[in-house]
């Protein structure tokens, strides 16, 4: 059960591919990297986390309508390639009220054309992006700081 100390990471197709997949562009980095790096970033921020990753559209949009019924923090999400044309990941975060971050392990605005539109981003609170591993720590810190100031504005999520 997620407590309010518990970061939801979502990532999307391919990822789970990580060290495999074009690694000139993703890293030599393995998925079991990104979750081990994932979990000791979260764990250096007092937060516990929860890592899911789906080739499906659906699976992921799924996920995070449970995510509501859960008490996280946060969520991460690295859509990959439903960023460019998911307007359902889009309307799912869109009902979460935690702070919601985009990440990308490459920077998607100096590829190809089409992956410079980011649907699911306009979801979120920010994007993260040409970083690599190294974004969703960012995107950790980035949690953290939405959540102080909502504090600041009195807002509770």
């Amino acid at each position: 059960m997620a407590t309010s100390k518990t970061l939801l990471i979502v990532n999307g197709p391919n990822l789970g591919m990580l060290g495999k997949r074009e690694p000139e562009i993703y890293g030599r980095e393995t998925y079991e990297d990104l979750q081990n790096f994932c979990r000791a970033e979260a764990q250096k921020r007092g937060y516990l986390v929860e890592i899911f990753q789906s080739n499906s559209e659906g699976e992921i949009v799924t996920r995070l309508n449970r995510a509501m019924q859960g008490n996280y923090c946060g969520i991460i999400i690295n859509p990959a390639a439903y960023t460019h044309y998911s307007y359902a990941i889009y309307d799912a975060l869109l009902m979460l009220s935690v702070p919601k971050i985009e990440v990308h392990l490459s920077n998607i605005y100096k590829r190809e054309a089409f992956r410079s539109n980011s649907v699911t981003a306009m979801a979120c609170d920010r994007q993260v992006y040409g970083r690599g591993l190294e974004g969703y720590a960012d995107a950790m810190d980035l949690i953290v700081h939405i959540t102080e100031e909502r504090a600041k504005e009195g807002k509770t999520r």
